[in-house]
């Protein structure tokens, strides 16, 4: 096998591993973006790649090399489908959502965080399952909390509000 095949197999293996989600990970992404699709004016998109040439990513400790894919994104409304497909997107969404996963380390989305607010993402959501808890960024070391002790998850950056309940409890 050439290394030109190799290398290709070993990174198609790391980025499956990367994204292998778990129940309860696919389950929260799954509700949050259902919540999200009753939004008015705003687009939502699962897994969407965008387009971080813009910047040297390894400065915040991130592997990718010019590409970023957020478990969840919103978008001013986009209207439907394009006539030709988008692989990578160059315009930032205002929202980003990534939920933590057992493989995940909090610092390793910070450092995502860190490049999307670089990028001009306006607000990032970290969702963590285990503890039924959402932190709402507006800036990377200014955040609000909310758990199931909470009513709604508010980001006061784009003007949306979510039921808590209907993430986490069922």
């Amino acid at each position: 096998m050439s290394d030109f095949v190799a290398e290709i197999e070993e990174k198609y293996q790391e980025n499956e591993i990367e994204k292998m989600g778990s129940y309860n990970h696919s389950l929260v992404q799954a509700r949050i973006a259902g919540l999200l699709l009753n939004t008015k004016n705003y687009s939502v998109f699962i897994e969407l790649s965008l387009d971080a040439e813009a910047i040297d990513l390894s400065q915040f400790g991130l592997k990718a090399k010019n590409e970023l894919k957020p478990d969840v994104c919103l978008y001013q409304n986009t209207g439907g489908l394009k006539e030709r497909d988008v692989l990578k997107m160059r315009e930032m969404p205002l929202l980003v959502i990534e939920i933590i996963s057992p493989q995940q380390g909090i610092e390793e989305i910070l450092a995502k965080f860190e490049a999307y607010f670089t990028l001009g993402v306006k607000s990032c959501w970290l969702v963590v399952p285990s503890l039924r808890v959402i932190n709402v960024y507006s800036q990377l070391n200014q955040y609000q909390t909310f758990d199931r002790n909470d009513n709604e998850i508010i980001d006061e950056v784009i003007d949306i509000r979510l039921p808590i309940s209907k993430i986490f409890d069922r």
